[in-house]
Order: C-alpha cells, then sequence, then structure tokens
C-alpha cells in the first residue's frame, strides 16, 4: 500500500468552478438567472462567464491578480464568481456599505488591477481612488450599467475616461471558446474577503478552490438544497460569497432570484412569483419580514438559513409562524459559509413552539465537512463541562477554512494551533445533548445587522473628538439590528462648551460607515477602570444590557 501515491490522475484539484460547465451541459434551457425582467439560461450564463474571463484575460488580467467588484445582488455580481477564477484570478467582493475612506485602504492592501463598479456606487469608487497615495498604481476599472439605477436617479452614467469601459462591452468583445485557466494547485487562491470593521489593520482573508468546494458542497448536503431549487439572493453576494450559495446554485441547476436590495414587500412578492423555496439573511432579515406590512401566511414553506449573529428565539417563533423553515447555523468569514448547524431532531416537533425556538436558537453541531467543534477553557485549553453553563472560547478544525489573512502572518500563526484547531474569537457553552450556543464575543466585536463591527476602531475615532478624555464601545439591544454600537464617554475638564450625545454621533457618522457610528452615547465623570488602568467594558456591558433596546 506505501507505494500507492498521489499522481495526477487522482489528485485533480477540487474547485468550484466546474460546476458552471456541468450546469450547462444538465440544465443548458433552465432559467439560471432572474433579474427584473432579465432572464438568462444556464447556457447563457456559462458563455457569459466564458467571454467575460476571455476579454479579461485579454486586458492582462493573469494567475495571482486580484479583480474586486462592488455591486448589490445583480446578475454581473454573479456571474463575476465564476469570470474572475476563470482566469487564475482572485475574487474580491467589497462590502457596499463601506465609506471610501475603509474602502480605499482595503483596495490599497488588496492591490487589486481591476474594479468592476456599479453605477450606483461610481461616486464612491472615485472618491475612494482619490485618497489613494501617489506612489500607488490605481486599478482599472469597468462600469456595470444598470437600467434599475438610471430609471431611480433619472439620468444615465456616461463613461468617462476612467473607465476601460462596460461590462456588457467586455462580454460581447470576448471568446465564447475560451479554455478556462483550471487553478494549478486546489490550494491557489480564489477569493480575498475583507472582515468588516478591521481598516485599522485589515484582515483579508484568502480561500482556496479546495476550501470553497469544499464549503460549497458541505452547505447544500447539510440544509439539504434539492436540483434546480430557487434560492432568492437576500444575503450579500459580498458576505463570504453568499456563504457559497453563489457557487452552490450552479452545482444544483438552481434559479437565481437577484434584488438590488432588500425589501420585505419585493421578497413576499418574489417569492409568490418565482415560486421561492430558499433563501438566506442575518436575523435582521427574519426581522424584516415578521414586521412587513403585507405579512400572509405562506403558501408552501420556505427554507430559510440563517447566521452572522444569534437569533432571538422570539423572532424565529414569529417568522416560523408564517409558514418559513428555518435553519440555524454558525460560520465566519475565516470558514467560507456555516459549519456548524442546528441539525433538527424529528422528536423537538412534538415540543411546544416555545421549546421548539429556544432550541433552534442555538447554533448546533459541526456539519459534515467539518471535523471538530470544541469549546475550550480560555486558562488551560482544556473542553469545557457540557453543562450548558460553563463558557469557553469556540475553536474549531474545518475543511474550509481560509489560507490564512493576506500579509499577516502573524495573526494567520496566532489564529490557529499546530494542534490544528482555529481559534474563533468567539465565546459559547456546550449544552449536554452537543449543540453548541454562543453566549459572547471575546474580542468585543459587535453584531449588527449581521455585519461585525469593530468596537475599537469606533473608539479610535471618539478619541479623536477634541473633547473626548476617554471612550469605550460596547454592544446595546436594538430589537431591529440585534445590536449596535453604545458609546461611553469622558470629557476633557476646561471645555466651555460640552458637546451633546448628538454632536457626537454626528461627528462619528463624518468619519465611519454609518452603520458604525455609535446609536447611543453615555456621558459618565469617569470610565471603571483596573487596578492597572484598563477599562473595565463588562461592566459597561452590564450597564448597556440594563438600559435595554432604544424606544
Amino acid at each position: 500500500m506505501e507505494d500507492l501515491k498521489p499522481r495526477p490522475a487522482n489528485s485533480s484539484p477540487l474547485t468550484p468552478i466546474g460546476f458552471l460547465e456541468r450546469a450547462a451541459i444538465i440544465y443548458g434551457d433552465s432559467p439560471s438567472i432572474i433579474y427584473g425582467h432579465t432572464t438568462y439560461t444556464w447556457s447563457d450564463t456559462h458563455r457569459r462567464c466564458l467571454q467575460l474571463a476571455s476579454s479579461l484575460s485579454s486586458i492582462g488580467i493573469q494567475r495571482g491578480h486580484v479583480v474586486s467588484v462592488i455591486s448589490p445582488n445583480t446578475p454581473p455580481m454573479y456571474e463575476l464568481h465564476f469570470a474572475v477564477p476563470m482566469t487564475g484570478a482572485i475574487l474580491n467582493t467589497i462590502n457596499t456599505r463601506l465609506d471610501a475612506r475603509t474602502i480605499s485602504i482595503l483596495l490599497c492592501h488588496s492591490e487589486s488591477k481591476l474594479i468592476f463598479v456599479d453605477q450606483a456606487f461610481c461616486n464612491l469608487i472615485h472618491n475612494a481612488l482619490d485618497l489613494f497615495p501617489p506612489e500607488i498604481n490605481r486599478p482599472m476599472l469597468v462600469l456595470i450599467a444598470d437600467d434599475a439605477v438610471a430609471e431611480e436617479s433619472s439620468s444615465s452614467v456616461l463613461i468617462d475616461g476612467d473607465f476601460l469601459g462596460s461590462y456588457e462591452e467586455m462580454i460581447r468583445k470576448g471568446d465564447s471558446d475560451f479554455r478556462w485557466i483550471r487553478p494549478a494547485s486546489e490550494w491557489d487562491p480564489i477569493s480575498l474577503n475583507y472582515t468588516s470593521g478591521t481598516t485599522s489593520s485589515p484582515k483579508g482573508v484568502v480561500h482556496c478552490h479546495r476550501g470553497s468546494f469544499i464549503i460549497t458542497m458541505d452547505m447544500l448536503l447539510e440544509w439539504g438544497v434539492p436540483k434546480q431549487s430557487v434560492y432568492l439572493w437576500t444575503l450579500p453576494m459580498f458576505h463570504a460569497n453568499g456563504w457559497s450559495f453563489s457557487w452552490g446554485m450552479a452545482a444544483v441547476g438552481g434559479t437565481n432570484i437577484c434584488i438590488r436590495k432588500f425589501d420585505a414587500a419585493l421578497v413576499y412578492s418574489l417569492i409568490r412569483r418565482h415560486h421561492v423555496t430558499h433563501l438566506c439573511g442575518a436575523p435582521v432579515v427574519l426581522n424584516m419580514l415578521t414586521n412587513s406590512p403585507d405579512i400572509r401566511p405562506l403558501d408552501w414553506p420556505v427554507k430559510i438559513l440563517t447566521a452572522g449573529a444569534p437569533v432571538p428565539a422570539t423572532i424565529l417563533f414569529r417568522i416560523e409562524s408564517l409558514g418559513f423553515d428555518v435553519t440555524h447555523g454558525y460560520g465566519l468569514t475565516e470558514t467560507g459559509g456555516t459549519v456548524v448547524c442546528c441539525s433538527w431532531k424529528a422528536e423537538w416537533n412534538q415540543l411546544p413552539a416555545e421549546e421548539r425556538a429556544r432550541l433552534k436558537s442555538r447554533q448546533g453541531v459541526r456539519t459534515v465537512a467539518t471535523p471538530a467543534v470544541d469549546v475550550v477553557d480560555l486558562e488551560t485549553g482544556e473542553s469545557v463541562a457540557r453543562d450548558g453553563v460553563s463558557m469557553g472560547e469556540i475553536v474549531l478544525r474545518v475543511g474550509s477554512l481560509m489560507l490564512g489573512y493576506f500579509k499577516d502572518l502573524e495573526a494567520t500563526a496566532k489564529s490557529m494551533t499546530e494542534e490544528g484547531w482555529f481559534f474563533t474569537g468567539d465565546v459559547g457553552v456546550m449544552h449536554p445533548d452537543g449543540y453548541l450556543e454562543i453566549k459572547d464575543r471575546s474580542k468585543d466585536v459587535i453584531i449588527s445587522g449581521g455585519e461585525n463591527l469593530s468596537s475599537v476602531e469606533v473608539e479610535s475615532i471618539l478619541y479623536t473628538n477634541p473633547s473626548v478624555n476617554e471612550a469605550a464601545v460596547v454592544a446595546r439591544p436594538h430589537e431591529f439590528w440585534g445590536e449596535t454600537p453604545c458609546a461611553f464617554v469622558s470629557l476633557r475638564e476646561g471645555l466651555t462648551q460640552q458637546p451633546t450625545e448628538e454632536e457626537i454621533i454626528e461627528y462619528c457618522k463624518g468619519k465611519l460607515p454609518r452603520f458604525m457610528a455609535p446609536k447611543t452615547v453615555v456621558f459618565m465623570t469617569e470610565l471603571p477602570k483596573t487596578s492597572t488602568g484598563k477599562i473595565q467594558k463588562y461592566l459597561l456591558k452590564e450597564m448597556a444590557m440594563s438600559m435595554g433596546p432604544p424606544p
């Protein structure tokens, strides 16, 4: 047996990009993408991606280059998940909620060669590029025109000298017989995704073809996604490549229903019009669906996968009463999708609704492609008791784990141990039945509407205010967003005029993406500290929790 080794015939690199060619063969005449009045088949999507990859290669995009895109969930955003890797390049999807300063930092850090820009974000990208240091080469630009944006703004965007041309022009010029560039190794990078709220020290998560293949297949299996499902894109594709479903829908020949932005009334309308079977979203999406004036029970079960933040049991109870079938999961940008799911047991269906919701609010058990999950004591490193009370850090062994953080070997080494564990930075408990539940964040990250906000970064902005002496930011409960930043501030002595809460908030909005700015500011004479001078955030968290959600 020891003479049998890997060889080219038995070690072909795993990649999700091959799903598209297969879909074109099996489901060629079936709809792949529906967007407004536009419908493409899988044959169309396969051809368009090859033509776009051909055009990218012809302008010099090659293996190892980073290609960025800033766009909502439109057909081009979906197609780029295949077309960019088909050239050997690495796809970088940009969070559309970020401000120009943050985007500029991330583009410089990634050394992006080209940016596909949806026309709604042209000014944002121009402002970001204006902040580039003079010695940094600017990336090329390609415009993604969209009639929906033109109708909203009552004006069209002209392609100025900064743009190479338009997205559709690149497709028209491309060769549909282009031989796409397969990865030389399954460990070759396929995507670069930045964790949100970390611009002071950008964390660029690099995933490889192998990991993306594994997480895609794992998610389809765990969620039980059948062939030719109808998937509604309520989850931004810039969130971990849409939790891998950008590639997953090609694997099952499903139909992608694309929308520019989330609107509950539109979601209910599209569910009924296209007989939607699946959608994903952070808990805030579930909350919006339960609070829509257009609510009426669904005519068939629609499966929702939710992750990104702990889900209150009350929201689960309300959403399932409407006919949605919720699967609750847990994952990180670093894992490429959910690697822990609250796998449902048939006997739980006999329990009262409130108890079912409580059980489902837990994060769950490891998926098939996740070898191990544990909760370990932060001091000893030993597994905590499975009692649902003893807290520790959640650690994972994951088949889809990132290659590491781009240009940050120190952070990469710190997050992964030689024993094979990835330290998540999340604190949780393990219940007696082996199901995991998150209890807190060990790194003071605030989760607002599924977005991770760094409290340290918000504090750094507060400290730039000349009136602020000390600042600490913690999470305050919010019925809509889950959590919002709450700032505790002490002011400098001798001020002739003290700022108001509104002035501090507006100051932060001028220097941060609006969703990162504090929604509450509490003034204190002095912040509580330890004997060594460290601010005692746990006391501030207790105060913010006791305040409850804002009215």
